[in-house]
């Protein structure tokens, strides 16, 4: 079985892991906070760090070969469940823009914190690419 490593130049350079690993047509999409090009959390709330994280997992996924309907499975981690419930609706708009109406299997999971302590969010996948 060969792995290969997904590591798109345009998402800071990873140090310790890797933005995604690909394993014959499968795609696994390392968690993806709402860091920028420059290694910072943009800023502004869930709803602007929903907009970069998940972004960050499709130019993962975009530089492996896949497209958002690829997807299978995503995972968000949220530090504050009530707020992103909140703004669910602005959420669901960019995922429409971003990703269309295809929507994997998902979970939404509350924890107490990420690494970088101002991330509100973190997004994992996985993906399948067509034979």
């Amino acid at each position: 079985m060969t792995k290969q490593t997904i590591n798109p130049p345009s998402l800071p350079k990873p140090s310790g892991y890797a933005h995604g690993i690909k394993v014959g047509s499968t795609v696994y999409l390392g968690g993806q906070t709402a860091m920028g090009a420059d290694g910072t959390i943009v800023e502004g709330g869930i709803v602007e760090q929903f907009r970069q994280a998940f972004s960050n997992v499709l130019a993962t996924l975009e530089h492996a070969g896949g497209s958002p309907d690829d997807l299978v499975e995503v995972t968000i981690y949220l530090t504050d469940v009530p707020d992103y419930q909140a703004h669910g609706r602005e959420i669901g708009r960019i995922w429409r823009e971003l990703a269309g109406s295809h929507y994997p299997a998902m979970a939404g999971i509350g924890i107490t914190a990420l690494w970088q302590p101002e991330a509100l969010i973190e997004i994992k996948g996985v993906a399948v690419l067509p034979s």
